[in-house]
């Protein structure tokens, strides 16, 4: 794991490992599940698909329709059901590993009758992880008379937002990669080529430089920079534009990059001098809201911080996101740097601090990185400059 006291660049490390938790790592999540289950009355916990199933399974295989289902009771053993034809999928899983129960259901018999078979007598409160499709959530409560149904996803957000050893190393190696591609944006933004052709080429470059896939490509030109969710177009860049490139996908572990910074095509001649100027306070902003990581600060003092910066230079306004949200094996998870958050920040927490200034109809300015809560501070994910970067035209 990284040292609690690196609060600069992270070492590059190999990403081709896909390491997946042991049986003792996801036999104590298994167990604190449980646990969190008895802490909001839940008589069971059902976990669908998806990054909750990876955390607690150490292995996710979607199921379209139908019902795959991880069932973690307040007391007692968990188990698994699966259709049928899925089950050669869990052959030597970490969860088969471990000897859970895995058991299946056929196309046309009833799997929500299968599933509350696996109920402790007396089940009455499920709750249910955000991952559940509504349908399935829904017939399993009709098939408990009298049950109740209540969410699970804040009582899961308690166990994931504080990552391990393990979970810290494979963001640093996301972190690693994405900085990677980041300092090859140059080899593609330049005037004339279209956003969609530059963003096409940054997302083979993320396959290549070590993930999974590229789960978003955002490349926001001039104007279109404005808009912070902005992915794509036939827009032309053209000499003076400040460009955000917000990108980022999952290892082949699941484990997510997100780094975002801002170029200007040409040099500071070329430019808007505001947006210039504007690019300095968002980088002033984003330093303060990355010095102000530390354990028991809370969620939105750090957003406090780098919207300060803003706020005092005039373009308070002009900031209209939250400072930074959570992730892990999902890009946006618990905990977000947003006002009203007032939960003190815990070594292991993992999230982004991501300011911007968005002018309509101009220009806009992002600077983001992943930080980790260190014993003494922040411990950076991302290494990429964030100086002003100066793209020849």
């Amino acid at each position: 794991m990284l040292s609690d006291q690196q609060t600069g660049a992270v070492a590059e490390q190999d990403v081709s490992a896909s390491r997946e938790p042991g049986p003792a790592t996801l036999a104590d999540r298994l167990a604190r599940l449980a646990g969190q289950a008895r802490v909001i009355g839940a008589d069971v916990v059902l976990v669908a698909p998806g990054a909750d199933l990876h955390y607690f399974a150490g292995h996710s295989v979607g199921s379209h329709e139908r019902l795959t289902c991880l069932v973690v009771p307040a007391d007692g053993e968990p188990a698994l059901l699966v259709p049928t034809l899925e089950r050669p999928g869990w052959t030597g899983s970490p969860i088969e590993a471990m000897g859970v129960p895995i058991g299946t259901w056929t196309d046309g018999a009833d799997p929500y009758r299968t599933l509350v078979e696996l109920f402790r007598d007396g089940t009455r409160v499920i709750a249910v992880d955000d991952h559940m499709p509504a349908v399935h959530a829904v017939n399993v409560r009709d098939a408990v008379p009298g049950a109740e149904l209540v969410l699970a996803g804040e009582a899961i957000g308690e166990l994931r937002m504080r990552k391990g050893p393990d979970e810290v190393d494979q963001l640093a190696a996301a972190g690693a990669a994405i900085d990677r591609v980041q300092r090859r944006v140059g080899e593609w933004l330049r005037p004339g080529r279209t956003e969609n052709e530059i963003a096409a080429d940054i997302a083979a470059a993320i396959v290549a430089e070590g993930h999974a896939r590229p789960d978003f490509v955002i490349v926001g030109s001039g104007p279109n920079g404005a808009s912070p969710h902005h992915e794509a177009s036939d827009r032309v860049v053209q000499a003076g534009d400040l460009v955000v490139v917000d990108i980022g996908g999952p290892l082949p572990t699941g484990y997510f990059s997100d780094c975002t910074r801002t170029y200007l095509v040409g040099s500071r001649a070329d430019a808007d001098p505001e947006a210039v100027a504007v690019y300095e306070i968002v980088r002033a902003a984003q330093a303060a809201g990355v010095a102000a990581v530390r354990p028991g600060a809370t969620a939105e003092s750090i957003d406090a911080a780098s919207r300060a910066v803003i706020t005092e230079a005039g373009y308070g306004e002009y900031f209209i996101t939250r400072t930074g949200h959570g992730i892990g094996l999902e890009v946006h998870e618990h905990p977000y740097m947003v006002a009203g958050n007032v939960r003190p920040l815990e070594p292991g927490m993992a999230f982004s601090v991501e300011p911007g200034i968005y002018l309509p109809g101009r220009f806009g300015v992002r600077i983001e990185d992943i930080v980790v809560v260190g014993a003494d501070g922040p411990v950076l994910m991302n290494n990429a400059p964030t100086e002003l970067v100066e793209l020849p035209a």
